[in-house]
C-alpha cells in the first residue's frame, strides 16, 4: 500500500505539472538548454567517471556533482583532469584544460563576458554586445577555490592559484599566484618541489 506521504508528494507533482504557471517554448535556445538541464539533473545518479565521460571529458577524468560545463563541446581538454563541487567551466568562447589539471571546488572559469551587454543597457538574450575569447590553463596545474580565471587569460604548465585568486592576466609556467588581481608570489622549481615534499610527509614510490 501506496505510503499517504508519498501519495500527498505525487498528487502536488501532478498538480504542479497540470499548472497553467508551468509553460514551456519549442525555441532553438530553449531545446539546447533543455537538454543542458536533463543533462545535468542525470548526471547527480552518476559517479565522478561516468559524469565526466557523459560531458566528453577523456580518460582518467573525473567531474564531481554540481559542477557545470558551459557549452562542453567547446572544451578541448587533456587527460586526469578533476573537476570539483560547484565549479564552472564556460567554454562558450572556447577552453582548453591541460592534462593532470586540478580545479578545486568552486573554482570559476569564463571565456565569455556580458559586462558590455549591461552597460549598453542591451542585456537581451542573444544581443551583439557579449564578449567571448578562448581561455587556456596548462598542464600540471592546481586552481584553489574559489577563484575566478577572466575570459581569454592563458595560464602556463605548473601553475599554483592560490584560493580566493582573481586571474585577470597571462601567467608564466612554473610559478604560485594569488591575490586579486593575481601576483606571482614565487617561482616552482625542483628544489622547491621537494622541499615540499619533505615539509608535508609525501614519500616517493
Amino acid at each position: 500500500m501506496l505510503d499517504p506521504i508519498k501519495q500527498g508528494i505525487i498528487e502536488l507533482a501532478q498538480s504542479l505539472w497540470a499548472s497553467d504557471r508551468i509553460q514551456f517554448s519549442d525555441t532553438d535556445r530553449s531545446r539546447g538548454l533543455r537538454e543542458d538541464l536533463l543533462r545535468n539533473l542525470l548526471a547527480q545518479a552518476m559517479t565522478d567517471d561516468e559524469r565526466a565521460h557523459m560531458l566528453g571529458f577523456p580518460e582518467g577524468c573525473r567531474v564531481r556533482e554540481s559542477a557545470k560545463v558551459v557549452s562542453p563541446h567547446n572544451l578541448i581538454c587533456g587527460e586526469h583532469v578533476w573537476v570539483g563541487e560547484n565549479v564552472v567551466l564556460d567554454a562558450s568562447g572556447g577552453l582548453t584544460v591541460g592534462s593532470h589539471t586540478t580545479f578545486s571546488v568552486g573554482t570559476l572559469v569564463w571565456s565569455h563576458s556580458s559586462v558590455f551587454s549591461n552597460l549598453m543597457l542591451g542585456n537581451q538574450s542573444g544581443n551583439p554586445w557579449i564578449m567571448r575569447k578562448p581561455t587556456k590553463i596548462g598542464s600540471g596545474c592546481y586552481i584553489g577555490g574559489p577563484s575566478s580565471i577572466y575570459p581569454g587569460v592563458t595560464i602556463g604548465d605548473k601553475v599554483v592559484v592560490l584560493p580566493m585568486t582573481v586571474v585577470t592576466k597571462d601567467v608564466p609556467d612554473n610559478v604560485m599566484i594569488g591575490g586579486s588581481p593575481a601576483r606571482i608570489i614565487r617561482s616552482i622549481d625542483s628544489k622547491w618541489m621537494e622541499q615540499y615534499r619533505i615539509r608535508n610527509g609525501i614519500h616517493q614510490n
